[in-house]
């Protein structure tokens, strides 16, 4: 993995994300990438894909049981050449995993593109400090004294986010690429998409 910045020009951003139940008979994982213009943020294309898990649910290996789906999810999009992202964010962690590998770093690593990891909660470590309350406001997410990523506040009154370098993208290049997104949610628009899109996925699989 390239904890740095590594990518061209960004014309493209596509957001990543997974829709599962866990005790789901079936072991299905339902797969969604929304690719989306920069800087207009208007969607362009969503492709998604529902696949068997191949392994169990283990903590701290979720990227090896759910990217095989995003593959085929992302291969459904990189036929088409203008369609290929040039930046992805990914709803999980990049290097703030207790083995440096969350899902981001994980599907950056395998199809090397830049990637950033746009988390809901903690997996490891803890905020350095307290977070203050303004939108915008970050903190360093501090794990065995060496920094994991960045908690960041992008809504009042809203649990913040946890940022970190998937591949190919700097930690503060990271945290600025969400700020840059963000439309007023607490999600940035290619996450946010994305999770409507893996949970329409699932629906339309279980039919509706």
């Amino acid at each position: 993995m390239v904890r740095e910045d590594a990518h061209g020009p960004v014309h493209r951003i596509a957001g990543v994300d997974i829709s599962s139940t866990r005790f789901d008979p079936a072991n299905l994982v339902h797969a969604a990438v929304v690719v989306l213009s920069w800087p207009e943020l208007t969607p362009l294309a969503t492709a998604a894909a529902t696949e068997r898990a191949t392994m169990p649910y283990i903590p701290g290996y979720l990227g090896f049981r759910e990217v095989p789906a995003l593959l085929v999810a992302w291969q459904r999009l990189a036929t088409t050449p203008d369609l290929v992202p040039d930046l992805v964010m990914v709803d999980g962690h990049g290097v703030a995993h207790p083995r440096g590998l969350g899902i981001a770093a994980h599907l950056g690593a395998l199809l090397d593109v830049p990637a950033i990891g746009v988390a809901k909660s903690v997996l490891v470590g803890r905020p350095a400090a307290l977070l203050p309350e303004e939108p915008g406001a970050t903190v360093p997410l501090l794990w065995k004294g060496r920094r994991l990523g960045t908690v960041l506040r992008t809504k009042r009154r809203s649990n913040p986010l946890i940022i970190s370098t998937g591949h190919r993208v700097g930690e503060a290049s990271a945290v600025e690429w969400v700020r840059r997104c963000l439309r007023g949610y607490r999600l940035p628009e290619p996450t946010r998409l994305a999770h409507l899109a893996a949970n329409a996925a699932r629906r339309d699989a279980h039919g509706g």
